[in-house]
């Protein structure tokens, strides 16, 4: 069954991660665009500042200080919603945390506390607006990432739990469908993203800091395809298609794909500058928060994504496409025609008909 999304401004939205970076600058859209919000995190601190923040523009708020690591943190954020709005009409799970480093340096402690927040907390949020949302409808939107369809090196934890939110978001969604319930599902796989990232990954690198391999994008760009997603019936939105080719050149020369990281990848996740002691490893406890874009500097990020904008808008773009196309057609058919007409002209002329 088909669901029916209200438009933004008639929604209430749970959003988690809603402190930092994808998260933030979602938050801030969502409030601009007039839905109510249930805002969580593990930052309490953060999350009174941000509330104060969007009341000031008149939006309504409820902040929902939970670490989604542990269970019973998304009914807690369920109970906070029924008790302030009645309900929600979208869940959006976008809290997640990182590990730079090779594999056999990240310990065991720290692999589970990856899943637990990137994985089971994106599975804990999911049960819980389905539950909710099985009879009125709605929207899960699930953020994966484009390490869900192709590993990097050096962040192996990390691709591993965003591969396994990607399949849990595809069973997901067949299995609302075959029960008939009335639940869009999106799965948001982000590119780079200049986003506090890197600075709250734990690092396991000698050099003192981390980086993501360019190109990166503005993390409003993320939060466009994401606001989007609760309003709008689609599997899937990759943002940036950099990370996208990166897929793909995966999917069809994994020997060739693995020769280049192995060349290139891990230089390009390393940094001689240090994250902001304030910032650094927020694997197992909240560090500071409230940036939506990271302190690194440097080239500045790309505002937009014509590939974003293609899946949102796929028949405008096909029109577009063929448009152009029977321009160009009618064009090089055009310039035939006069060739081809003074060559016969030359050949037969007036005498040789």
């Amino acid at each position: 069954m088909r669901s029916h999304l209200k438009p933004i401004n008639r929604q209430t939205v749970v959003l988690t991660g809603a402190t930092s970076g994808i998260g933030l600058a979602t938050a801030r859209l969502l409030a601009k665009r007039g839905a109510k919000l249930v805002l969580a995190a593990r930052n309490a601190e953060a999350l009174e500042a941000l509330r104060d923040e969007l009341s000031k523009s008149h939006t309504e708020v409820v902040t929902v200080p939970v670490d989604l690591s542990v269970n019973g943190a998304a009914a807690d954020i369920t109970q906070a919603a029924i008790e302030t709005f009645g309900g929600f009409d979208s869940w959006i799970n976008n809290a997640a945390t990182a590990i730079y480093g090779a594999i056999e340096d990240v310990t065991d402690d720290e692999h589970q506390q990856i899943f637990a927040v990137n994985y089971f907390g994106v599975v804990q949020g999911s049960k819980e607006a389905a539950r909710h949302l099985a009879d009125k409808g709605g929207k899960i939107v699930n953020i994966g990432s484009v390490l869900s369809d192709r590993a990097i090196l050096y962040q192996g934890p990390y691709s591993a739990t965003k591969h396994a939110v990607k399949a849990f978001t595809e069973a997901l969604r067949m299995e609302l469908a075959a029960a008939g319930k009335p639940i869009s599902v999106t799965l948001i796989k982000p590119g780079a993203i200049d986003t506090p990232y890197s600075e709250h990954a734990r690092n396991h690198f000698d050099t003192p800091g981390t980086t993501n391999p360019p190109p990166a994008y503005d993390p409003a760009v993320v939060a466009k395809a994401i606001v989007f997603a609760c309003e709008h019936h689609r599997r899937t939105l990759a943002v940036g298609f950099g990370g996208y080719s990166m897929s793909l050149l995966g999917n069809h020369f994994p020997g060739l794909t693995d020769t280049l990281m192995e060349a290139f990848g891990g230089q390009a996740q390393q940094s001689r500058r240090p994250a902001p002691a304030e910032r650094r490893d927020n694997l197992f406890e909240p560090r500071a928060d409230g940036a939506e874009r990271s302190s690194e500097g440097g080239p500045g990020p790309r505002k937009s994504s014509l590939f974003l904008e293609a899946q949102m808008h796929p028949r405008t773009t096909f029109a577009l496409a063929g448009l152009a196309g029977l321009l160009a057609m009618r064009a090089l058919g055009g310039g035939r025609s006069r060739r081809d007409h003074r060559r016969i002209a030359r050949r037969f002329g007036d005498d040789g008909w």
